[in-house]
């Protein structure tokens, strides 16, 4: 008896080692592949600070999402190459009479005078999104955040809020504690999603591209 245990046990040994291999090589062939690296710039405006605070939480909320890439820029440094290499934009803005800052605006006039973005639309499908600082509670912050949007939708981009309706914002100014823990949080709650949204995005479109139609230029 004690012979042939010996003698099963001999016979056992090349399937355990077969087991073990395949047990080792099972992670290895059923990993998910690495998603695709995402690029989000984030363009603002600031003289007081406060945007650009705002501006720093969004780019902390990006990188919560793995794979992201975050660029940072005053409006009047971003370049051309800077907007076509993104694929997500977020904007912000202080309000400047119930609306955004001329330096915003510019911004957005720059696309076709300067960086040839129309009439191609070379924005089309990227992701993009809103956040504004403001002195009073309704002294125009959710209109700064829908002409930021409307800039993007007439460029056929893809927009989503984030952190309230319409995107993140604060009230800096009176009574309001400016920006605290709450303006912070909703600032990367918004650079969370639009990660995330522009991951889904740009999966979406490597793994359709052979089948999806190619966009043309309007006539």
């Amino acid at each position: 008896m004690l012979s042939e245990t010996k003698h099963l046990s001999f016979l056992q040994i090349p399937c355990l080692i077969i087991a073990s291999l395949v047990l080792l090589m099972a992670p290895l062939s059923s990993a998910e592949e690495p998603g695709p690296t995402v690029t989000v710039l984030i363009a603002y405006h600031s003289l007081s600070g406060h945007t650009e605070k705002m501006a720093q939480e969004v780019a902390a909320g990006v990188r919560l999402v793995s794979g992201t890439r975050v660029i940072q820029k005053r409006v009047g440094d971003v370049s051309g190459p800077d907007l076509f290499t993104s694929d997500a934009l977020i904007v912000g803005s202080p309000v400047y009479w119930a609306n955004m800052a001329g330096d915003v605006k510019t911004f957005f006039d720059n696309w076709q005078f300067k960086f040839g973005v129309f009439p191609q639309f070379k924005m089309r499908n990227k992701v993009g999104a809103a956040f504004a600082t403001g002195g009073q509670v309704s002294g125009g912050k959710e209109l700064t955040m829908l002409t930021i949007l409307a800039a993007m939708l007439g460029n056929q981009m893809i927009v989503v809020s984030g952190g309230g309706a319409f995107g993140a914002s604060a009230t800096t100014e009176g009574d309001s504690p400016g920006l605290d823990e709450k303006a912070l949080s909703a600032a990367r709650a918004l650079g969370k999603r639009v990660a995330e949204i522009a991951t889904i995005v740009k999966r979406g479109s490597q793994s359709n591209a052979s089948t999806l139609p190619r966009a043309s230029a309007p006539q």
